[in-house]
Parts: C-alpha cells; sequence; structure tokens
C-alpha cells in the first residue's frame, strides 16, 4: 500500500504524488492534524478554520474518484508508526514543503524515520520552488519551465485502502483563541476555481490600477493567495489560465484596455509569489534572523510594548493605519500595499523590532504563507540589506489611497462625523474626537529618525560586502531569454524588480 500525504497540496488536480502513487497500486489518502503545529506562535484559528473547510472540499474530490480520505490526529511519527503496523506500507509519496521552521524540523525526523523503517519517502516539486538550489542563475527559465509543463490530471478512479478518521478537535481545544473573522473567505477548491473565474472574466480588468487602494482592492485583486496557500489550487494552473485568458484579450481587447496591463501585472506576481518562497527554502534561518546581520541589536533593546499593543489592536492615532488593521482583524485579508505600510510603520516609525509584529500579522493573515511572509517582512522593515528603505508616510497613504475617507470611515467609525478634508489629520480639529487617541508618535520626526539610523548603517564597506554576498544568493535575476507561453516577442516580460507581491 502506498501513503499519499497530503500538506499544503489539499486538490486532486494537478497532483503528481497521487498520480504516481495510484501507478503503483492501492493508496491511502492521509492528512495528519498535528496538535504541536497548532501550538506555534503563527497559527490561529481563521487558519483552521479554512483548513477544516479545505479538507471537507477535498474529502469529496477524492471520492469522485473511489478513494476515502483519513485524517488522522497527533504526532506525525506516531501515526505513521501505526500505520505502518497495521498495513502494508511500501511508500510515502507527498509534494515537497516549504513552510515554517516546525515543519521543516518535523519532515527531517520523517526522513529518519523512513530510513530506519525500509520506506521510501518520495517527495515531488510543488510550485515553481527547487530544492538544494545551488544558484539563482537559471532559476527563472526552469521556474517557467515547470510552470508551462502540462498540468496534471485528475485520476478518473483509484483503488484505495480505508482507514477511519478520527474526530477533528476545535479550534478551542487545540489552544487556539476565539477569532473575530466576520468577512472571511470560504475554504475549498470549488470555491478557489469561482474566485479565479471572477478574476479573469471581469473582477481582474482594473487590477493594476485598483490594486492599491483598499476601497478597490478587495472586489479587484485575485484573492486567490489562500487558496493557494492551502493548495486548493495549483499556482500551475493559475499560471495557464491567466495565460489562456491573455491571449483572448490580445486578440480581442482594444490596445489601450485595462485587461492588457492588468493580466501581465497579475503573472509577474505570479513569478514573485515562488521567488520570495525560495529565499526560505534556501536560507530557513530568516524566519527568525536578520538577512543582514548588521541590522541585528538595531531595534531589539527598544520594544516598546504599549506602541505595539496600540499597532496590533488599530488605536495608533493614525486614521489609516488604524483601519487597515481593522479591517484586517475583521475579513483576514489586506491588500499589499496596505501591508507594507503596516509592516513599515511598525518598524521605522514606532521602531519594534520586526519579529513580534510578523507573528501577529501571521496570525491574522489567512493567506499567511511563510516564505513569503517573512522576506517581505524582513523588506519593509528594512533589514535585507539589499533592498530600498520604505518608510510609508501614512497620513501621505491615507490622502493617496483613500482620498474621500470612505475606507477610513467604515473601519474607524470614531471618525465617521469628520470632513473628509482632515479625516487622516483628525488632530488638527479644533476640537478632535474625545474617544479617538491622538497619534502615539509624532510622524515626520519618527520617520527622520528611522531613516536616518538605517542609512548610517548602510554607508560602511563592511555592510556593502555583506550586500554583496545576500544579493548573489537570494536577488532576482534577469530573465528576457524566454518568452511566456504563445506570448509574441513584442510582449515579452521586462526585467523582473524587486517591487511587490502576488495579490
Amino acid at each position: 500500500m502506498n501513503i499519499v500525504w497530503f500538506k499544503r497540496d489539499l486538490r486532486i488536480f494537478d497532483h503528481e504524488p497521487l498520480v504516481h502513487a495510484i501507478s503503483e497500486g492501492p493508496v491511502l489518502p492521509l492528512y495528519i492534524l498535528e496538535p504541536e503545529l497548532w501550538k506555534q506562535p503563527d497559527a490561529s484559528a481563521r487558519h483552521y478554520h479554512f483548513l477544516i473547510e479545505s479538507l471537507n472540499d477535498l474529502e469529496d474530490q477524492l471520492a469522485s474518484i473511489g478513494l476515502t480520505l483519513s485524517i488522522k490526529v497527533g504526532d506525525c511519527l506516531t501515526v505513521l508508526s501505526r500505520l505502518v503496523k497495521t498495513h502494508s506500507i511500501s511508500k510515502i509519496f507527498s509534494h515537497q514543503e516549504t513552510w515554517n521552521d516546525w515543519t521543516y524540523q518535523r519532515d527531517k525526523k520523517v526522513i529518519s524515520w523512513c530510513s530506519e523503517n525500509n520506506i521510501l519517502w518520495a517527495e515531488s516539486q510543488h510550485h515553481g520552488i527547487i530544492r538544494r538550489l545551488k544558484s539563482r542563475d537559471g532559476w527563472a527559465r526552469s521556474w517557467h519551465r515547470y510552470m508551462t509543463a502540462p498540468i496534471i490530471e485528475a485520476p478518473l478512479k483509484a483503488a484505495g485502502v480505508s482507514e477511519p478518521s478520527d474526530d477533528l478537535p476545535t479550534s478551542q481545544l487545540l489552544g487556539l483563541s476565539y477569532d473575530v473573522d466576520t468577512w472571511k473567505q470560504s475554504g475549498g477548491r470549488t470555491q478557489a476555481e469561482q474566485t479565479l473565474a471572477s478574476f479573469l472574466d471581469h473582477r481582474g480588468e482594473h487590477y493594476t490600477r485598483e490594486m492599491s487602494s483598499p476601497n478597490t482592492a478587495f472586489e479587484s485583486c485575485s484573492r486567490l493567495s489562500t487558496y493557494i496557500a492551502f493548495g486548493s489550487l495549483s499556482v500551475r494552473e493559475v499560471y495557464q489560465s491567466a495565460e489562456d485568458a491573455k491571449q483572448l484579450i490580445y486578440q480581442s481587447a482594444a490596445p489601450g484596455s485595462p485587461w492588457r496591463s492588468s493580466i501581465r501585472s497579475f503573472l509577474s506576481r505570479l513569478r514573485w509569489h515562488c521567488h520570495f518562497i525560495q529565499k526560505l527554502e534556501d536560507e530557513p534561518r530568516i524566519e527568525f534572523d536578520n538577512l543582514h546581520p548588521a541590522l541585528d541589536g538595531l531595534r531589539e533593546s527598544h520594544f516598546n510594548e504599549t506602541f505595539f499593543a496600540a499597532w496590533k489592536t488599530g488605536h495608533t492615532g493614525f486614521p489609516f493605519i488604524d483601519a487597515c488593521m481593522r479591517a484586517l482583524i475583521s475579513t483576514g485579508w489586506i491588500n499589499f500595499r496596505m501591508r507594507a505600510m503596516l509592516v513599515s510603520f511598525a518598524s521605522n516609525h514606532l521602531w519594534l523590532h520586526w519579529r513580534k509584529p510578523a507573528l501577529h500579522l501571521a496570525n491574522l493573515f489567512t493567506d499567511y504563507e511563510p516564505g513569503i511572509h517573512y522576506s517581505q517582512i524582513q523588506m519593509q522593515s528594512g533589514t535585507t540589506g539589499i533592498n530600498a528603505i520604505r518608510i510609508y508616510n501614512p497620513i501621505k497613504q491615507g490622502m493617496d489611497q483613500d482620498p474621500d475617507g470612505e475606507f477610513t470611515r467604515r473601519w474607524v467609525p470614531e471618525l465617521k462625523d469628520v470632513d473628509p478634508k482632515l479625516i487622516h489629520t483628525p488632530w488638527l480639529l479644533a476640537e478632535p474626537p474625545k474617544d479617538y487617541p491622538a497619534p502615539i508618535v509624532d510622524e515626520v520626526s519618527a520617520r527622520k529618525a528611522a531613516s536616518q539610523k538605517l542609512y548610517a548603517l548602510r554607508r560602511s564597506p563592511e555592510f556593502k560586502k555583506k550586500s554583496e554576498s545576500i544579493v548573489q544568493k537570494h536577488a532576482s535575476r534577469k530573465s528576457t531569454s524566454f518568452r511566456s507561453r504563445k506570448t509574441p516577442r513584442k510582449q515579452e516580460p521586462k526585467t523582473m524588480q524587486s517591487r511587490l507581491l502576488f495579490d
């Protein structure tokens, strides 16, 4: 018997391990719910609820081809050891996983256990991530080959082995506190396919122009990130669907149509999705440590718990910051530009070391993906040593992205009666609202102080030398030698720049 171990690939389409396992005999589809994983500080109830919905959908997918998903609760090695005693297991098939450090350490234990028990663990590449990558040279070409390879169709029928599932614990039993998530997305492949279809059909037409403002981003961004994070869709499926849509757009849309720019922007962000996860695969320590060691000690001894409490609950006195945080708390999602602003504000204006804010945001983002998360947190905090220093002015961002204060009034009702001209600076009112706090820092002086400290470090030869080695290991390479599938040479992708993340 072969086990197909599902992790963050909760689908039967474009699933190489499942197809390989079926070709070799009866299979047991297995998901192991590991309580210790859910005790990690980056896990939250909203992740768990989305997982349960996704598992329910996976059960239906497997049932359609004659298989029954077995969900076991407990330590991974204990579960596998019991299954070995009950069944004649020859192989375990799964996708490679690049997730948090806990899963990395667990997988190393599974490798040892398989060796001791003479069981082959066959892992397939997942998305565009390459394990044991020696150099970033050629990575973009390899990514492109993987994304343009034929999608693996779902099996039509399979011979399976049944194993009773365990009762699933509640989120409270796992120690996950009650989660206010009133506008959350629903999990599962059915929802994922509908979301992809609506984005490519109509929602994404103004993606390029509307992705930055939270007033428009909830509708105009793809909203696929959570489904990709849990594996309801593969990046390859999304990429090829978007490429097909691109061909139709170029055939039918007028030269000045916003669709042309939007579909190109979306496709570029799919590449960045894997680019950032590859960083964590190559250097797992970035979950915990500054990528550039010269930044060590810069913020650690200055952590202000009062500032942190105000930031994480949306009570900083800066209306646009607070609106974005409260929206995130309630919905589990906010667009990328607003994520960057929240991190920049915490790291620079409040001078908080990024680790605690990163864990708080990991709990709030339903689409939490460690490889993207920690790379982006460090980029916005200025600790990579290779990216431009970004310190967002939250007042200007509010005026630019929410000029009429529509979004701010919705999420900060204390300011609902404030004139739109002063909605982002209520402290300038003759009588500021009594139930809304004053700014916890002076925006201008805090921003300048952070900028001076960060730029001062960058001037040393030692800093620059280390930055060069980081660039060699992690930076993207120019990728102008390949063309997108069916794309005319004149529409060849431009050199990728380290700017934004897949929304």
